[in-house]
């Protein structure tokens, strides 16, 4: 079984990394993977929040 992400090694990172940098900077790359990280957050925030609504729902008689 093989994953996309176990196919990209060596150069192929480098090249993407390189293309990432040029795009959007040296001084933006932190802040863009602090609003990534921010956003799974909240998105994992959001499924649990959905999860428990929904275990509510079913105790209702």
């Amino acid at each position: 079984m093989h994953t996309v992400l176990a196919e990209i090694l060596g150069p192929d990172l480098l090249i993407i990394l390189a293309v990432v940098v040029l795009l959007f900077g040296g001084s933006q790359i932190p802040k863009l993977a602090r609003s990534l990280g921010q956003a799974h957050k909240e998105f994992r925030e959001g499924m649990s929040d959905g999860a428990n609504d929904d275990t509510k729902g079913e105790t209702k008689p």
